[in-house]
């Protein structure tokens, strides 16, 4: 079974920058039309420009949202319904990773990633799928982390969202059996966007495992194609992570301690308040239909 992804209409979530975009490269030489989605639509125009160069016959649709909000999503699944748009092949690629310590965070920063890596794409997975199961074909490409696996003092919420989506996309991979549906999910580690860092300003020192997010696309598409539920990006990342499971947990908590040890600002007491910073009003909420 394969994701119908050649001559498909494929929409893609994060697409303006990262692996977003690169998997927008990456299919648009396939699929039929790319339905990309962000929240930065200058960059969107600059690829549909290069998409379409490239490609002259590939359909591109371009919607502004902003996935940390559940009405911009529920209004941009309404925007398809409402131009007759029939996804073949979700690509859920945007995500928000802001670290920091828990007690310490903004709630506006801790609600963002519960938004942008939880609810939104359980909202466009459980919007689509029912077409898709219709048809008796169709693909769910999740883009997770690594962070899933790991105890990481400073990433508290970061891979709290994470491991709900792992949760979720395994559970929902066994229910789909059967339908025609691919479901694969992409773990990858430290990323090199290739982006330029804002003012010019020098680069960290290189992460352990660090992979360009053109290679993460395409070993992602790669398990996609061939149906494999889960893929880590780079072979030293998969390499780790494919042995973390098997420490006992008491080892990977005194790793993720002596990490937390080197963090500045740990022993902090200043707690912004619970409801600083909220950035999605309830009354913004969709409905469940």
């Amino acid at each position: 079974m394969h994701p119908p992804i050649d001559a498909g209409t494929i929409l893609i979530t994060g697409a303006a920058s990262g692996v977003g975009r690169e998997l927008a490269r990456q299919l648009a030489h396939r699929a039929r039309t790319l339905v990309l989605v962000d929240q930065e639509p200058e960059r969107l125009e600059a690829l549909r420009t290069e998409l379409q160069v490239n490609n002259p016959t590939l359909g591109v649709v371009l919607l502004t949202c902003d996935v940390s909000r559940p009405g911009e999503v529920g209004d941009m699944l309404a925007e398809l319904a409402r131009h007759f748009i029939s996804v073949d092949v979700l690509v859920s690629a945007a995500s928000a990773d802001e670290r920091g310590f828990f007690a310490r965070q903004r709630w506006g920063s801790i609600e963002r990633m519960l938004m942008s890596n939880v609810v939104a794409p359980l909202m466009l997975a459980r919007r689509l799928l029912g077409p898709m199961m219709a048809r008796g074909r169709g693909g769910l490409l999740f883009v997770g982390a690594g962070s899933s696996q790991l105890f990481l003092p400073g990433a508290a919420t970061s891979a709290a969202t994470r491991r709900c989506l792992d949760g979720f996309i395994e559970s929902l991979r066994l229910e789909l059996e059967g339908t025609g549906i691919c479901v694969t999910q992409v773990a990858p580690g430290p990323i090199d966007d290739g982006e330029p860092l804002p003012g010019g300003a020098p680069r960290e020192p290189r992460p352990l495992f660090l992979v360009s997010a053109a290679r993460c696309a395409r070993e992602a598409l790669a398990a996609f194609e061939r149906g494999a539920p889960l893929v880590y990006p780079g072979r030293g990342h998969r390499w780790v992570m494919t042995l973390l499971p098997r420490l006992p947990r008491a080892v990977r908590r005194t790793l993720g301690r002596r990490v937390g040890r080197e963090l500045p600002g740990r022993f902090e007491t200043e707690v912004p308040a619970l409801g600083e910073g909220a950035s999605v009003p309830k009354e913004e909420w969709p409905s469940p239909a």
